[in-house]
Formats: C-alpha cells, sequence, structure tokens
C-alpha cells in the first residue's frame, strides 16, 4: 500500500455541545477525556502505517489553537507533525466537499515534491472518538484496496442504536475484502424510520470520513459540481504563506458554492463505495453522545466534575467550575460552564442549536467564548465586568509577545501577580516583577512580553467609557493580525 495522506478537516462549530462548545471554541479544541479531540485525530493518524504528515483545514480563527495542539503532538512523538504541511485557514466555512478539495489540492503539491504525485487521501473529523487503534487501521487497509482501484470509499459504522442525529448507507455487493458496493444515502431519519432500517439490516452510520486519489475526487467535483470545482481553484490559485498557515483570498471564498461531499459528488458518482468501521465510533455531536460514553452509576447517571445528587435518574450532570446539586432529576441533562447553565430533557439534545440561535438574536456574546479566551500568546479570562470598569487575569506563555497596540476609549492597570513582564509605554521599557505595576494611560501605544521561562500571569483593570475587544488599534504583531 502507498503512503497515505491524511487530510483533517478542523472547520466545525459543535453548536450542539453549547455551552462548553462556543464559536471561537469548538469541542474538537476542548479538553475532553485527557486531551483534545483535534489532538487525538492526529495521534490516530499518525499511527498509521506509512501515514506522511498530515494537511490541516480550518478556520483562521482557530488557527492557533490547530497550531499549538500539533505542536505539543510533535513533542509526545518526537518530531513536529506538521513539518512540510501547513494549516490551510478558511476565511469563512464551505462545508466539507471545498475543503477537501483544496486539501486534496495540497496533497497533490506536496505529494509531488516528495514524488507521490497522485496521493491516497484520508479524509478524517477532527471530533471523532475512535477505539481500538487497531479496528481503524484495519479499516483503512480495506478501505485502501478500494481507493488503489479508482474508487471513492466512504467509512461506514455499525449501528448502536436508532440513532436520528446521523445520516445512514445501504450497503450492496461485496466488491473486495470489508468494501462493498454503495446503494444509496439516507438522511438523518425519525425515530420510527431509523428502528425500522435496524431491523431490516444492511445500513450503516454515515462516519463522514472518505478514502480516494486526489486525482479521482477532483475528476468527480469537475463532473458533479464543475461551479464549485472551479472555484476551488480559483482559491488555490489565491493561496499565500503566512507562518505556519497557508491564507486564501476572501473574495474568492465568498463566491465558492457551500456544498458538502455527500450533496456534491458521493450521492452522483458512479465510483462511490463503503467499508465498515468495526470500532467504539462517536462523532461526539451532542451531549447524549456524552451520556451513552459515560460510566453510568446504579440509577444510569453520569456525573462529571462538582456533582452531588439525590433520588435522581438517567441523567447526565457535567460540572466545569461550580457545584450542581441535584435532586429528584429523571433524564435530564444540566451542564454547566463558568458563564451560562444549559437545562433540558435528554431527549431534547438535537434541539440545542435552535436555542442557540435564539441567544444570538439576542446578543448574547455567550454564543462566541468563553469567559476564558485563548491567543496565539497565552489566554485572558474575565474576573470582574461592572459599569467602566473591567478586571482580567492574563497569562502569557514563555516567550509570548503581545501585539504593539493602543486603545481609543479605555486606559489600563497592570499588576504582576507571576513571573517576569517585559513592558512597553510609550516611549519607555519596563522590567516588573511580581507584587510590581505600572499604568497604560488612554492612547498610548505599549506592549507585554514574557521573557522568562515560566507563565507571565498578570492582573488587568480596565477603565473607561467603553471596554469592548474591538478597541485595539495594532500596529505591530509578531502573529500577523495586522491588516
Amino acid at each position: 500500500m502507498q503512503t497515505i495522506q491524511p487530510v483533517i478537516l478542523s472547520g466545525g462549530s459543535g453548536t450542539r455541545l453549547w455551552p462548553l462548545s462556543r464559536r471561537l471554541y469548538p469541542k474538537q479544541f476542548m479538553e475532553l477525556r485527557g486531551g483534545s479531540l483535534f489532538g487525538q485525530a492526529v495521534a490516530r493518524a499518525a499511527a498509521l502505517p506509512g501515514s506522511a504528515a498530515p494537511v490541516i483545514i480550518c478556520n483562521e480563527e482557530q488557527r492557533f489553537l490547530a497550531a499549538a495542539i500539533l505542536q505539543e503532538e510533535g513533542r509526545k512523538n518526537g518530531g513536529r507533525p506538521l513539518d512540510g504541511t501547513p494549516i490551510l485557514l478558511e476565511p469563512v466555512g464551505r462545508n466539507t466537499a471545498p475543503a477537501i478539495a483544496l486539501g486534496a489540492l495540497a496533497a497533490r503539491e506536496a505529494g509531488a515534491a516528495g514524488g507521490a504525485v497522485d496521493p491516497l487521501l484520508l479524509v478524517l473529523s477532527s471530533d471523532h472518538i475512535i477505539s481500538p487503534q487497531e479496528a481503524f487501521a484495519e479499516a483503512v487497509a480495506s478501505a485502501a484496496r478500494g481507493a488503489e482501484s479508482g474508487r471513492l470509499v466512504v467509512f461506514g459504522v455499525q449501528p448502536m442504536r436508532p440513532e436520528t442525529g446521523f445520516g445512514y448507507i445501504k450497503r450492496g455487493e461485496a466488491l473486495f475484502p470489508g468494501v462493498f458496493a454503495l446503494d444509496r444515502f439516507v438522511e438523518k431519519p425519525d425515530a420510527d424510520k431509523a428502528k425500522a432500517m435496524l431491523d431490516e439490516g444492511g445500513y450503516v452510520w454515515n462516519s463522514g470520513m472518505f478514502m480516494f486519489r486526489a486525482s479521482v475526487f477532483l475528476e468527480e467535483l469537475a463532473r458533479y459540481a464543475p461551479e464549485l470545482h472551479t472555484a476551488c481553484l480559483g482559491i488555490w490559485e489565491s493561496r499565500r504563506p503566512d507562518l505556519d498557515f497557508v491564507r486564501f483570498s476572501s473574495e474568492a471564498f465568498a463566491v465558492c458554492p457551500s456544498e458538502s461531499i455527500d450533496y456534491a459528488v458521493m450521492e452522483h458518482t458512479q465510483k462511490a463505495c463503503v467499508t465498515s468501521l468495526a470500532a467504539a465510533w462517536s462523532d461526539m455531536g451532542s451531549w447524549e453522545a456524552f451520556y451513552d460514553s459515560g460510566a453510568k452509576d446504579a440509577d444510569g447517571n453520569v456525573e462529571s466534575g462538582d456533582v452531588v445528587q439525590l433520588d435522581s435518574k438517567n441523567c447526565y450532570l457535567y460540572s466545569s467550575n461550580r457545584l450542581i446539586a441535584a435532586l429528584g432529576l429523571d433524564g435530564v441533562s444540566v451542564v454547566e460552564t463558568a458563564d451560562a447553565v444549559l437545562v433540558m430533557p435528554r431527549d431534547r439534545c438535537q434541539d440545542v442549536k435552535p436555542l442557540l440561535e435564539e441567544l444570538k438574536k439576542r446578543g448574547r456574546s455567550e454564543t462566541d467564548t468563553h469567559v476564558k479566551v485563548y491567543r496565539p500568546w497565552g489566554s485572558y479570562e474575565a474576573l470582574v465586568l461592572g459599569e467602566r470598569f473591567q478586571v482580567k487575569r492574563i497569562i502569557v506563555n514563555p516567550g509570548g509577545i503581545l501585539s504593539l497596540q493602543m486603545h481609543h476609549h479605555r486606559a489600563e492597570h497592570w499588576v504582576v501577580v507571576r513571573g517576569t513582564a517585559k513592558i512597553s509605554v510609550g516611549e519607555k521599557e519596563l522590567v516588573l516583577k511580581e507584587d510590581e505595576s505600572t499604568y497604560i494611560p488612554l492612547g498610548v501605544r505599549h506592549r507585554l512580553e514574557n521573557p522568562g521561562r515560566i507563565p507571565l500571569e498578570i492582573i488587568e483593570i480596565q477603565t473607561g467609557s467603553y471596554l469592548g475587544e474591538d478597541d485595539i488599534v495594532r500596529f505591530e504583531d509578531t502573529y500577523g493580525r495586522v491588516e
């Protein structure tokens, strides 16, 4: 089998996992079960025999989260997984078909440099849990037999229950060992239809994972979605490198149709087939998936974090900050974060998205960010917000440096709690240690840097008429955030 080129899609928003998943910090980057789902996907691909460094496609707002996790996975494995393979940045999401097309073009370019003109692509989502690895590797080997013959292979998962949150695939006759003809796709069914399909047999869940040659996918895309194919070629021509990233023209992206790979190609092509993944699999796409995969007590409750309950049964109780005290509940999910609490019947887990849309209509910031916000240099966390003042905790990683910036509407006081801060305020350069402080007047250029070997922690007190994050004028930035 030739070298496999993983293409990892990481543009999802995880809306059904609100309030834990937010627009700027979606589920694939959250720390779950000992690490992020994105990191697990990278490690899963890297463990395959003959696997190349992955091509990553993600939203540009999440680029530093992806890069940081890739570097961490590299340290674990004694290398850097993104060496020679930059992260492709989408200025706006356009669904899976354009993302995979750009991944195919990037993989073909990278493969040509290494002598693999037409690489075998393994398209993976960044938010799946799959175990054991051996079963995943076996399914990949089966899929490769179909892909090497010029087919487009989708991975199907044997249904464990009549799930209404997944699409289904009806399998046909066997083509190769472990590979079957694809009879048809079935949209997400209602409960009765899902049960009927399981009773009939021959149906598998559509996992959203694929394997094919880059050339075959691009040819089928041109045949069945020519407008999309042309738009993707235009996007690819607009590419430009930026540190470890590849950026594309926003204008070129804006005219690209938004289409899934299923609608654009897989439901039309005569080359589609399906292989079965005989493993424990979940896309962790809803809170019910967390309940299903969690350890249950004698009353069917799944608890995580600081939870105390009495006389409750069949509940999912998740606390990330504060105590959840539950009494006499049945079949209820409660999910707590620092700034929001979700309470719902477990059988309404698929309806979180409409609730989120209602919150967006009301202008709630809780839809976009957590209290703790990650930045390429570290993070900040809002502690207190009042009228004309705000208090934040700022963590700057060793070697991290904020942009040279100023604010039109607020002044700032900085107090060093831990570490050493190198600070520029106007024309002055300061080095502050623990328990030392400085003042940043309104309208004055300033910069914060951590020259030390441990994280720098400061408390920032903002005062002024407007305290929004958009009151930042950047003059210089290490991370390319100056327009």
